[in-house]
């Protein structure tokens, strides 16, 4: 992983997203009807309840009970139930599929960025456009080395894009990657029109 994320813009939050990547790829599965800054705060609120972010700790709860947990005030999400679920699901995915291990998704058997891109869209809850964004934050934050990283993650990987949480590494990067999809929301309706 890299020195230090600034994902959140709390130092605790960001530390675990940081040194965990299972709580990484959550806080990416959370981010979605609510701001960057809070999906990737729900890792630390778990972590604060649970005690700690495992794909172990949670897929052998039950799977209501962790919804519980994730709907306890202040919720992990807008969306309590249905992102619990599917955090849920996502834990159990890391458990079957590779054993716990959340960074063999992009490091076991030394993959591509096409195979890393194609091994996150197998995720629940990941489709093709988080998954691109979730290979881009690997690679330009991440230490990401998978040959072809760039090129699997489309515009979310070049250099200069300012489009996704995988460009914020600072309040000013926050602020550009918030200018870009408030634009990017106004051209959609105005294509609606």
């Amino acid at each position: 992983m890299t020195t230090s994320l600034h994902l959140v813009g709390e130092p605790e939050a960001d530390r675990l997203l940081t040194d965990n990547p299972f709580a990484l790829l959550v806080g990416m599965l959370l981010d979605q009807q609510i701001p960057m800054e809070v999906a990737f705060a729900g890792p630390r609120k778990l972590a604060e309840r649970l005690g700690e972010v495992s794909p172990q700790r949670i897929a052998g709860m039950d799977a209501e009970e962790f919804v519980a947990v994730c709907a306890q005030p202040p919720a992990v999400h807008r969306f309590p139930a249905s992102m619990g679920r599917r955090v849920h699901d996502l834990a159990a995915t890391v458990v079957e599929r590779h054993d716990g291990d959340t960074a063999a998704l992009w490091t076991s058997g030394e993959p591509d960025g096409r195979e890393v891109l194609k091994r996150l869209k197998a995720l629940p809850g990941f489709g093709d456009q988080k998954a691109r964004i979730f290979l881009a934050l690997l690679g330009k934050q991440c230490g990401l080395q998978a040959p072809g990283w760039r090129e699997a993650a489309g515009d979310y990987g070049r250099e200069d894009a300012r489009m996704s949480i995988a460009d914020v590494v600072d309040d000013e990067t926050m602020a550009a990657v918030r200018v870009w999809k408030k634009e990017q929301k106004a051209a959609a309706k105005a294509a609606k029109g």
